[in-house]
């Protein structure tokens, strides 16, 4: 398993050095990340989660899996998000406190996760739906409590992008296939999983691309960034293994999964939202950059020590 976590991982480090060998060529410009960006979340995220509903069979004990993951992520990130909250808060007035914060608990638990726990889990296609379930419920963070720490202003919290955004609307609409057991045309649900498997790749492009505009020396030499690298990739997911590995409630795979999710690096969506509000952009796409990278050590080592 170890072994295949690692080639998986590796794989998409390739991607992501693509990207940066584009761009550093001048083959591509750094410019169009974000129009790819859009391609990536408004299209591909919600094929990725569709397609990842489509292929499990319905029956009322996968919905209550669906729903006992729901509650536990959200519970894990809630309950690891307050505790950093307890020990940093006075510190906050330093933004880059503040992205920390956000940096080691919101994690890339769908373009980066969902390959990672389907190579261990190939024969279990409800890891797919448990990563997008993760997603929806870091979104619940994502623009309540993570907009509110970026920006230190409750104006910015947004009950309403909690709740309608693509990966959310992806499952409202995931749902009632699975539960009705509604299935297209061949020819569209193949399309559906086409798409669906371009996310990592584009999703990893588009780092690469944007490491080539980064000051290599001063992405590896500012300390502060490895200090949430230790929190996001070794501590959140020790906590998150000591939170779920005595529930009498979950089964091997469903707290594997959570672990597993639990050691992504840091989302790109904490650099999207600090570029909107205009705090720390630099340091948080530092964040991002150096937790992916990492992550291809670190994600291997946690899982022999934990799964």
């Amino acid at each position: 398993m170890i072994i295949l976590i690692f080639k998986t991982v590796a794989i998409m480090l390739v991607y992501m050095a693509l990207g940066f060998v584009l761009c550093k060529s001048k083959k591509a410009s750094v410019s169009h990340a974000k129009s790819i960006s859009a391609f990536l979340v408004y299209i591909l995220g919600p094929a990725m989660i569709i397609n990842s509903f489509l292929n499990l069979e319905y029956s009322t004990d996968n919905i209550v899996k669906l729903a006992k993951f729901f509650v536990i992520t959200l519970a894990v990130q809630l309950i690891f998000f307050g505790i950093l909250f307890l020990i940093l808060h006075k510190k906050y007035d330093d933004s880059a406190y503040r992205i920390m914060t956000v940096g080691a608990v919101l994690g890339n638990v769908g373009f980066i996760g969902m390959p990672i726990i389907s190579g261990v889990f190939p024969d279990e296609p409800i890891v797919l739906c448990y990563s997008s379930i993760n997603v929806m419920s870091m979104n619940l963070i994502v623009f309540t409590a993570g907009t509110f720490m970026i920006t230190n202003d409750k104006r910015y919290i947004s009950v309403k992008n909690a709740i309608l955004n693509p990966t959310t609307l992806a499952i409202l609409i995931s749902l009632p296939l699975f539960i009705f057991k509604i299935h297209f045309p061949d020819e569209i649900e193949s399309s559906v999983a086409l798409l669906a498997k371009m996310v990592t790749p584009v999703c990893m492009l588009i780092l690469g691309m944007r490491l080539s505009e980064v000051n290599l020396k001063a992405l590896f030499t500012r300390m502060f960034a490895y200090a949430t690298c230790v929190l996001k990739l070794i501590v959140f997911p020790l906590f998150a293994f000591l939170c779920v590995n005595f529930l009498p409630f979950a089964d091997d795979v469903l707290k594997a999964s959570v672990v597993l999710l639990a050691m992504t690096p840091s989302g790109a969506i904490i650099e999207s939202l600090a570029e909107l509000h205009e705090c720390e952009q630099e340091f948080a796409a530092n964040v991002v950059l150096l937790t992916t990278i990492l992550s291809v050590i670190t994600i291997p080592i946690m899982a022999f020590i934990l799964v």
